[in-house]
């Protein structure tokens, strides 16, 4: 996986559409961030590895999935322009509980978290921010646990259709699209030919 540094970079010009930063805070993550070329199939980190980068999606596909009695369980996908890490690697220091794996060719652009708590500690754009970043996730949180607690198939899938990013639904291959939705492929099938019937 090759990694270079650049300073015309994409992170910037999204981050600053979100929250505008200041011309140090550009400097400072022009500078700092890492842009990374992952192939289809290729993982970000694995199960058991330490995963201390947060990484901005410039195109791509990832899913985050874990093993459980020989089946992969996907509970997360995520797409174009969003961020993504592996939680218990990046803010504790700890093995992934998830292998993140690139379902695309994928470009990420990405800052450690020793370079993300300097930017917080000095930069109040940078804290502002982050503030908004972390609300962003905590309401993708609470959309993938009740998606998870919806007992009917069709009622998860409808919710998911409704709440989720429609790029996911066109680019994400079926068999991991039910994973993600605690179905069988089959009935997966059944709702994407028959939803009325379901």
């Amino acid at each position: 996986m090759p990694a270079t540094k650049y300073n015309n970079i994409f992170s910037v010009t999204l981050l600053n559409s979100i929250s505008p930063l200041s011309k140090p805070l550009k400097s400072f993550l022009s500078q700092r961030m890492i842009s990374s070329h992952y192939k289809k199939g290729e993982f970000i980190v694995k199960n058991g590895e330490t995963c201390n980068r947060v990484h901005l999606i410039r195109k791509g596909l990832i899913r985050g999935y874990f093993d459980f009695n020989s089946n992969e369980i996907t509970t997360w996908v995520s797409v174009d322009n969003e961020m993504v890490t592996s939680i218990s690697g990046y803010f504790k220091n700890e093995p992934a509980l998830e292998n993140l794996q690139c379902l695309e060719d994928t470009f990420t652009e990405s800052l450690s978290f020793e370079e993300m708590d300097y930017a917080i500690k000095n930069y109040p754009d940078m804290a502002a921010l982050n503030r908004i970043l972390m609300e962003h996730y905590y309401i993708h949180a609470e959309n993938r646990a009740l998606l998870a607690r919806i007992p009917g198939a069709k009622d998860r899938y409808d919710y998911f259709m409704k709440t989720f990013n429609p790029e996911i639904i066109k680019r994400l291959p079926k068999k991991y699209l039910a994973s993600l939705l605690n179905m069988r492929p089959e009935t997966l099938s059944r709702l994407v030919l028959n939803p009325a019937e379901m």
